[in-house]
């Protein structure tokens, strides 16, 4: 079994992603207006990204944030295990990604969803 699968000429790790999953997200999966994306390049800072937004929506309760773990408070979209839970959680979605672009869900070009981008120069 191969480490990667290629989808659109991009390698994911196959141990969390199928290429069934990247086709029903481009093709099926809602994002709604007031969902809230953090897009970043992988190893860039999402995931303490992740941790100031999920305070600032608790403003500034540490509870949740303690007691919840990343994955459940803003899943991977591209992952199977982060898409099963985004189509079974109720919204708003706080949701994270390293999609490249062309590959996010068709309805995201016809939302008003919030985007943080994260870019970093190492």
């Amino acid at each position: 079994m191969s480490d990667y699968i290629w989808f659109e000429g991009i390698p994911f790790p196959s141990i969390v992603n199928r290429k069934e999953t990247f086709e029903e997200i481009r093709h099926k999966f809602v994002i709604r207006d007031e969902d809230t994306i953090i897009l970043a390049y992988p190893k860039s800072g999402s995931h303490w990204l992740v941790e100031i937004v999920c305070l600032i929506q608790t403003k500034g309760n540490p509870e949740w944030v303690q007691s919840v773990s990343v994955w459940d408070r803003s899943p991977w979209i591209e992952t199977e295990v982060g898409y099963q839970t985004l189509i079974n959680k109720k919204g708003p979605h706080l949701m994270a990604s390293h999609l490249p672009f062309h590959l996010f869900p068709k309805s995201f070009f016809s939302s008003k969803a919030k985007v943080i981008y994260v870019i970093r120069n190492p």
